[in-house]
């Protein structure tokens, strides 16, 4: 057996960006790895997650999720395999989902993992369509949008790893029509010939409601808003009257220093009777067993389809990060340290 490892490098947030992110913002640093404390183990890290809420832990201010601390390691999702153990539950061996990213080994407490197999899934999906990512999307249609057959769904940000998995499951339960917006002709025509969206349009090609009204001529009755501003104004004048919106994410003002100018139609929200709600993946925990069996068996049969876009080693984590606000992913960014 070769000897463990004693140290590993790790992301430091090392400033507050102010608007878009800079590399000059960060530093990886290399630190001891401290002796496993009863009921520990250590993981080595072989994929590991960046998305796009992570933006919102680089500013100091209070949210849903504590800020990263600078000059200390980042965290995220990550996937591994044990390669010491001083816990009962977990052996040498065994594969975990985790939340210590950002990094090539870990050291945490076997009751903050979950046992993965690999043979059920490549392990980096266990960081997308069978993940978090996942779960956003399932709970965020069916749940909070309370989706029903029938309805017509428009998407945006469609080809991120969310955004893809929504239109696809709106298909699979029935409706009639799903439209998404992506930020180039490629992810636009993957939306329609790999992932069976009805219609998709290339939101810079145009105004977003312009293009909406096009592709969805009788309106729509569920909106899943990945990006704010301009979109979440053209899908207002769109909704139907009782429509849904589940407000995932605004990747829009992310890295804004001005406030939006968009939406400016709020006031349709009222004669409408529309429904906005604000969707956290932590509040729908008690969906994931559904969620991992319904999807997991779609994922098998083939009726489900999930890109990744995979940047090799921890060097360039920052990169694929910067890359993924950029819009530069198709599906899920992960990035592969270790095989």
């Amino acid at each position: 057996m070769s000897a463990l490892p004693t140290t590993s490098r790790e992301w430091h947030l090392t400033a507050r960006p102010q608007g878009w992110p800079k590399p000059t913002d960060f530093a990886l640093r290399e630190s001891a790895i401290p002796a496993l404390a009863p009921g520990q183990v250590l993981v080595r890290n072989l994929y590991m997650s960046v998305d796009p809420y992570m933006r919102g832990r680089m500013n100091d201010v209070k949210s849903y999720t504590p800020p990263f601390q600078l000059d200390q390691p980042m965290d995220g999702g990550a996937v591994g395999v044990v390669i010491a153990s001083e816990a009962e539950a977990l052996k040498v061996g065994d594969h975990v989902l985790h939340g210590l990213g950002w990094r090539e080994y870990a050291v945490l407490d076997a009751k903050h993992t979950t046992t993965v197999d690999p043979d059920a899934a490549p392990l980096s999906k266990y960081l997308g369509v069978l993940g978090m990512p996942g779960l956003t999307a399932y709970a965020g249609l069916l749940r909070v949008a309370a989706f029903k057959e029938g309805d017509a769904v428009f998407v945006s940000g469609a080809a991120g790893a969310v955004g893809s998995l929504v239109g696809q499951i709106a298909k699979l339960k029935g409706a009639s029509r799903v439209i998404g917006s992506a930020g180039s002709d490629e992810k636009v025509k993957s939306l329609v010939e790999e992932h069976g969206f009805d219609a998709a349009f290339n939101y810079k090609s145009g105004p977003v409601a312009e293009q909406l009204k096009q592709a969805a001529p009788d309106g729509i009755d569920v909106y899943f808003d990945n990006v704010g501003g301009e979109h979440l104004e053209a899908a207002i004048s769109s909704l139907n009257v009782h429509g849904r919106a589940a407000i995932c994410g605004m990747i829009a003002q992310y890295n804004a220093t001005e406030p939006p100018a968009a939406p400016r139609n709020l006031a349709l929200v009222i004669g409408k009777r529309l429904r906005l709600e604000g969707l956290l993946v932590a509040d729908h925990g008690d969906l994931k067993e559904q969620f991992i069996q319904e999807v997991g068996g779609w994922l098998r049969e083939g009726k489900v389809h999930s890109r990744e876009t995979v940047v090799n080693g921890i060097d360039s984590a920052v990169e694929a990060f910067l890359g993924l606000l950029r819009g530069d992913n198709t599906g899920k960014m992960v990035v592969k340290l270790a095989d």
